[in-house]
């Protein structure tokens, strides 16, 4: 059976089929089942509180007063974000004696007010600084395909992921740097969304890198997603009304976007694209040079390196010895980025965005495969190497779009039974209503 949608979780709680106390009570089961993943995927768990604030949206709903016919249901939050009252870890132990938020961030201010209710902080890469999910600190969730054997859950949204594919929450809040809310999506059969980083404010959040980073939802649906999105970006929920796969004007980026695939990824790609082409769209394999530039603007480590080394040059300095070394070696290339080669990546990054604008206008959207892999066993990347190539293969199609400031979405497009394997939909900055309408036709078509 699949996981229910926000839509009918609401519908259900307007029926009075089901409660808030209910929903947020199932979802503490499973995260406390010992069978499970709950220990790996939350790094704190608030259930009293969850469970008062359940309460509480049930008594406005019976009063008529409910904040939005979404009140009500749980969602996750990434340890990245401030809830006041708790400390924000990022995943890391080098936070752990750092004091209280003494405010929400923005994005769980507005998740508040629209009354759903946050069930806990969830795990992730140590400073978001990765695309595969590897935590040595709090464990590493498993991703949901073949989970005897042991997969990474793809990173850095690790178990904002998980939360969603497990019934642990309904809606999850993730970051998205170079891929973090599209990778676990794609590693784990879900939908995951990179708005336009503009639309919601980046406040309360640890930044990776703020050239960059955008904040995002993980759910069950387009629908879902385009629903968390808007209360992200403090605009009305919207009723995402499907385009016409006929006619559609796709692009598949052969430059970069295409290279060095699993086979099961160009396999569930081009059978994508052939069923897309046979409900009418209208499909055109184009160079994109842009994206030859971002591999070299990121050869030394890029906006990520140089900004995540701006914030953490102290910590560092005082406790280095708590990172995971993977995330340290990472950060520390920043240090050797002068603010003169800094000052050429923006100016680089703006002549970028500005030629893919031009590049992209005649396109609906790209679509391309969300990640060039699929998820590895978490076993095989204990060795340093095997882990750096599998992340850079995992962050390498996401990281094109946000390198040009776009939008994107990850659908899945695999077929029952087989490994998970994402579509990334995507476009120019600005474009996110268009990205929703796209993927919401191409959603219930592209598995058959």
């Amino acid at each position: 059976m699949p996981n229910p949608t926000l839509a009918a979780l609401a519908d259900d709680l307007e029926a009075g089929r089901t409660t808030a106390r209910n929903l947020v009570e199932q979802c503490i089961a499973r995260i406390a089942d010992p069978a499970g993943e709950g220990q790996r995927t939350f790094i704190h768990v608030d259930g009293d509180a969850a469970l008062e604030a359940a309460d509480a949206m049930d008594r406005l709903r019976k009063a008529r007063a409910a904040p939005t016919r979404f009140a009500g249901i749980p969602v996750s939050v990434k340890d990245l974000f401030d809830i006041k009252g708790q400390v924000t870890r990022a995943g890391s132990r080098a936070l752990e004696d750092s004091p209280p938020a003494e405010q929400d961030a923005t994005a769980v201010a507005r998740l508040r007010r629209a009354g759903f209710i946050v069930i806990g902080r969830t795990n992730m890469t140590e400073f978001a600084y990765s695309g595969i999910g590897i935590n040595p600190h709090y464990g590493t969730p498993k991703s949901a395909w073949q989970r005897s054997v042991g997969h990474v859950p793809g990173g850095s949204s690790s178990g904002a992921a998980i939360s969603i594919v497990d019934r642990m929450a309904y809606g999850a809040l993730g970051t998205d740097t170079g891929g973090s809310c599209r990778i676990p999506a794609a590693y784990n059969g879900i939908v995951g969304y990179k708005p336009t980083q503009r639309r919601v404010p980046l406040d309360g959040g640890v930044p990776l890198s703020f050239s960059l980073d955008s904040f995002g939802p993980l759910a069950n649906s387009v629908q879902c997603c385009a629903t968390l999105d808007a209360v992200l970006g403090g605009e009305p929920a919207p009723v995402i009304q499907r385009r016409p796969i006929k006619n559609m004007r796709l692009a598949v980026p052969t430059t970069v976007a295409l290279d060095d695939l699993d086979e099961a990824v160009a396999n569930t790609f081009e059978r994508t694209l052939a069923t897309l082409s046979r409900a009418g769209a209208s499909i055109e394999h184009v160079d994109v040079p842009e994206f030859l530039d971002v591999g070299v603007m990121n050869a030394r480590g890029g906006f990520a390196a140089a900004e995540s080394y701006a914030w953490h040059r102290y910590l560092l300095a005082s406790k280095g010895d708590q990172y995971d070394p993977r995330v340290s070696a990472r950060i520390l290339r920043g240090e050797a980025i002068s603010a003169a080669e800094y000052i050429d990546l923006l100016n680089a990054r703006r002549s970028l965005i500005a030629r893919s604008v031009v590049r992209l206008a005649p396109y609906d959207a790209l679509v391309l495969p969300t990640t060039a892999n699929t998820p590895s066993k978490i076993a095989d990347l204990a060795d340093d190497r095997a882990f750096t190539i599998a992340n850079l293969r995992a962050l390498r199609n996401c990281t094109l779009i946000n390198m040009i400031d776009g939008c994107a979405i990850s659908l899945p497009a695999h077929r029952e039974g087989e490994v998970p394997v994402g579509l990334m939909l995507a476009a120019v900055g600005g474009s996110d209503r268009r990205i929703f309408e796209l993927a919401a036709a191409m959603e219930g078509a592209i598995r058959v």
